[in-house]
This record gives structure tokens, sequence and C-alpha cells, in this order.
């Protein structure tokens, strides 16, 4: 699309002046290869934005990781999910690098994390190195990319922090290259009903608009009659070059009749308020749909730092007789911006639908405790559960209970309690607290124990029950058999399943040694590397003990050969 020449100097300014604040061509690139784009720092995750970038690894793991500068390992973390192996180096300049999703370190750095692993007998380990214990320079290799911990494919997710706030800035800004001339994505565009006597094209519900593309390449929809407060919405993505994944974009203007009333963008954030992404999209169509409309207002429990400028939060008060052009830019980093406009014109019509309001028994007070007792289980909502006050759908059970469904977003862990009375004695140690998710299967959550009550704390709603496992875990090798002759393996792989509350512990050791099994539960597998060089005699005895969530227990026991 084509701007007039005073809007793209004034956006080109802003953002000019928004990447003045950071260092350029003082960090290095974390990988040899072209930055493309998997993810962009901002983008709307699960109840949390994403903090970096995800930078494509060709489709392969076992690129060399490079310090961005010089520096000093200040933490080391390895976990099942999350961000997997991951490293981070603080900069004299203030600012902290991160790495995650890696396959494996540096040798120095991999001697280091293995010694505490084995010392703790723990492949999951979190280290904070004392300052200077473990330097490095720039463009060292620190690390090698791969995919573990919550990564859906290899790539590399790379941050840049302050490393006093902590808080993450988006990594463009200090002068990584990008191609990118694409401009976002609009899918979608939604207005809001926000005051009682709103309404949209005869509607007090929200409602989706229409639109068409202009030969000028801006987005125009459809007249609107409305009256009272009102808002708008949009779900869309960005594309960079090269790419096709579908990222998030980078800032949101909203402008009515020439005057901005709201306008953020995705530059920096803290952890404490990353949770609050839930009041930022539509989360009811997000239950219901899987798409995240991003309201271009803000709702009173909204608490993010995010907000360039508002007047009065983004919402829109439209009055009979007046008409008003609301303007939306939504822009990637690159400025490359698409333009969406919407006329409205302020009306009073007679109502096609009426505002559509669940009533139930139960009436939650966000600021207050709430307790419910449902028979089979008690609910505990502790204040400040949910953000705002709603008619909540409780369904009492003899087995089962059901606590609302996923329209409504969760902003802190709620107790649900079940007494086991009814279950025999013997049969407590192999129970736990099930949520039933939408297809029917039994997913475990942490449960605790205490006498006949079972305890559990979750920030989803939906169904619960209690659930009994009674199988053990099942091992399977997958690269070896009994008694063979391994000398020239440079590995030992297994399967290790369970059915139904999950893999809680697993323990490996050879000829009585303990080692260090890497658990890799998106296939299933736990690794031993013979790197290690734990087996010192031909004859290596494996031992392997495997525990699911409720305490059922198998135990794998074969022998191999190696010299």
């Amino acid at each position: 699309m084509r701007l007039p020449l005073f809007s793209v100097f004034f956006i080109a300014l802003t953002i000019v002046h928004s990447q003045d604040k950071y260092p350029k061509n003082v960090f290095a690139n974390p990988l040899d290869i072209p930055i493309v784009l998997a993810g962009t720092f901002g983008e709307l995750r699960s109840n949390h934005f994403h903090a970096g970038i995800d930078i494509k690894t060709q489709r392969r793991q076992g690129l060399p990781v490079y310090s961005i500068a010089d520096g000093t390992v200040t933490r080391i973390k390895i976990s099942h999910w999350g961000y997997g192996k991951a490293i981070y180096v603080a900069h004299p300049n203030g600012y902290t690098s991160v790495y995650a999703h890696l396959q494996k370190f540096s040798p120095e750095i991999e001697a280091y994390i293995k010694k505490e692993q084995y010392r703790k007998k723990s492949y999951q380990v979190e280290v904070f190195p004392d300052y200077g214990e473990l330097e490095v320079k720039k463009e060292a290799v620190i690390a090698y990319s791969g995919n573990t911990g919550g990564s859906s494919g290899p790539h590399l997710h790379f941050e840049i922090r302050s490393s006093v706030t902590e808080k993450p800035t988006n990594p463009l800004f200090y002068g990584y290259e990008v191609r990118d001339a694409t401009n976002p994505t609009l899918v979608g565009l939604f207005g809001y009903p926000l005051s009682e006597d709103a309404q949209i094209n005869q509607n007090a519900n929200k409602i989706q608009l229409n639109f068409t593309k202009q030969s000028d390449g801006t987005f125009l929809a459809d007249k609107v009659t409305a009256l009272g407060t009102i808002g708008f919405g949009f779900n869309g993505f960005d594309r960079q070059d090269m790419a096709e994944n579908k990222n998030g974009v980078y800032s949101v203007k909203q402008t009515v009749n020439g005057k901005v009333h709201s306008k953020y963008k995705f530059e920096t954030f803290s952890f404490g308020e990353t949770r609050y992404i839930n009041t930022l999209i539509d989360y009811a169509h997000f239950g219901k749909f899987k798409q995240r409309i991003q309201k271009c207002f803000k709702d009173e429990t909204n608490k993010l730092n995010i907000y360039e400028s508002l007047y009065l939060d983004g919402k829109i008060l439209v009055q009979e007789g007046f008409d008003y052009k609301v303007v939306l830019e939504i822009a990637d980093i690159m400025n490359n911006t698409i333009t969406v406009v919407i006329p409205v014109e302020g009306k009073k019509e007679s109502l096609k639908r009426e505002k559509k309001i669940l009533k139930t028994d139960n009436y939650i007070l966000a600021n207050k405790p709430n307790s419910y007792d449902l028979d089979a289980a008690k609910v505990y909502f502790p204040p400040s559960t949910f953000y705002k006050d709603f008619f909540i759908d409780l369904e009492k059970g003899v087995d089962t209970v059901t606590i609302h469904n996923n329209t409504v977003a969760v902003h802190r862990n709620f107790t649900i309690t079940f007494d086991t009375d009814k279950f025999p004695k013997e049969e407590h140690k192999r129970l736990f607290i099930a949520r039933i998710d939408d297809k029917g299967n039994l997913r475990h959550n942490k449960t605790y124990r205490r006498g006949n009550t079972f305890t559990t704390r979750t920030k989803t709603l939906g169904s619960y029950t209690m659930a009994k496992d009674t199988v053990a875990p099942k091992i399977r090798p997958k690269n070896f058999k009994p008694k063979e002759w391994l000398s020239n393996y440079r590995y030992l792989s297994l399967k290790i399943t369970d059915d139904l509350s999950g893999i809680n512990t697993y323990s490996a050791t050879i000829n009585g040694n303990w080692v260090l099994m890497e658990y890799e539960p998106k296939t299933n597998t736990i690794t031993y590397n013979f790197d290690d060089k734990i087996e010192n005699e031909t004859q290596c005895d494996l031992k392997i003990v495997v525990t699911d969530n409720v305490g059922n227990s198998t135990t794998f026991e074969q022998t191999f050969f190696r010299k």
C-alpha cells in the first residue's frame, strides 16, 4: 500500500526513535546463517507474550550457537518442557542474552552442567554459576541448536533482556537484519458494543464486520451504524520474507476522526504482566474458536504497559447524528503497514438482537474469595482468580464436577478438593485428580494427598473427576538387544510410556552407577550418551526404573557388552 509522504516520515521517525535507545552493531549474530523468523517478539501465545524471536535453523539441529558478545554465563536451565536446554549470558553493557531449545552446550559448558546433573542425579537442573566462572567471548560457540523443551520443531529461541530488570526487549532493535517487505494480513474485523445502551448494526452483542480491499491497498469496512460506547478488534498475522509462518504484528494504532484513541506496540514488557495478555484478546472468542482477536480498546482490568497512547481507553462514544471515521494501522517492525478504515454513523435503531447474558445461580466477585460445594468436590477461588465479575456455571456431581468452561480466562490458581471416603483405602494410593479434556480424555493434574482429601491447584476451567491408574509404565529398548556388543555405539536409547497418569520419575544405573538419561517427552525417549564413560567393565548391567504419577513402577534390566 502507499501512504502519504508525511505519514511515512512520521512512522519512520517514531520507529527510529524507538530503536535509537538500543545499541547497534554491538551484538553478533547468534547463528552463522541468515535470520529467518518462525516467531516474532510479543507474539500472542497461550497466557503469555513471546519473549524473543524464533530463528529457523533450516529444519536442522546441531548448528553452532554463538555468544553475541563477551560475557559470563549466569544461568543454565534444563527442563523437559518450556525452554528445554537454555543458557543465559550477561554482557558488560547491561544486557543478558538468552538461547533456548538447545541440543547441547559447548564442551566446557557441557562438562560443567553434566557435573551438576551427576551430582544431583537429575536430568532437570537449574544452576547459577558465579559471575566470571564461565566466561565466554564474542562469537565463541556456546551451544548447538536443537528442539528440546516445548519446541514444536528445530529452531533457536533468542532473547535480549535487561540484566537489571530482566525485561526482554525486541531483539530486532539491536541491528539484526531480517528480510521483510511483506505487509501484515487482516483475517477478521469485529465490533463490540460496550455500554449498556450500545448497539452496532442493530446488535447489542459482538459482531463481525465485512471489509473489502481497495485499489490503493487499504481495507474498507462496510458502513457501521452504532450508538453508545463501542470498540473494535481484529485478528491477523504477519509474515516475513522467506517464511510461511504466521507471526505476530508489532504495533497497532487506532484513530477516530484523526485523533489517536489507542496505540500499542511490542517493544518490551515484563514477565510479571505477561499473563494479562488474556485481557488484550477476546478470551471468550479464543476459547470457542482458537482465534485471538486483539482488542483496540483497553479493559479496566488490563494492566499491560504496552500502550504508548490512550484516549478514553481506546473506546469510542458514538452519538446520534454524528459520523466517525475509525482508522486502524497495523504494522510490523519494518514498517510494512495495512490500513483499515471503518466508517461509523451515529444512529439509533431498533435492536434485532438483544444483549446475551449468561445468568446462573452463582455470581463471582473477582476481588473477593469464592467457595462452592459441588458434592463430589469443593472449589475455592482466591481473590483475583478472575479478571472480572461474572455468572459462573457450576455443575454438581457424584463423581465428576464441571467448573464453567474455557471461555473465561483465569489469572491465578484456584483449588479443587475431592473427598475419597467412598473409595476403598487400598485404592487411594492409585487415585489422582484428572481433568476431562474436550475429547473425553483424562489429563493428570498434580494431586496433593492428605488423609482422605485429595487436592489440586489449577488455572484451567472445565470438568474434573477422580481417576485410578493401576497400570505401570512400559519400557522398550529402541537401538539395542539383550547381550549385544555395543562397542561402536554412541548412545543407548529407550522408549518409556504410560497409559494414564503419565511419567513422574525415571532413573538408570550401569553396574550400579547412576547414569544420566536425557528425557525427550515429545518422543517418549530416554537416551544415555556413552561419552559420559560411566561404564568401565566389559559386561554392563543396565537397570532402569520408571514410575508414573501415582507410584506404579516398572523395572527394566538388561545386559550388554562394550570394549
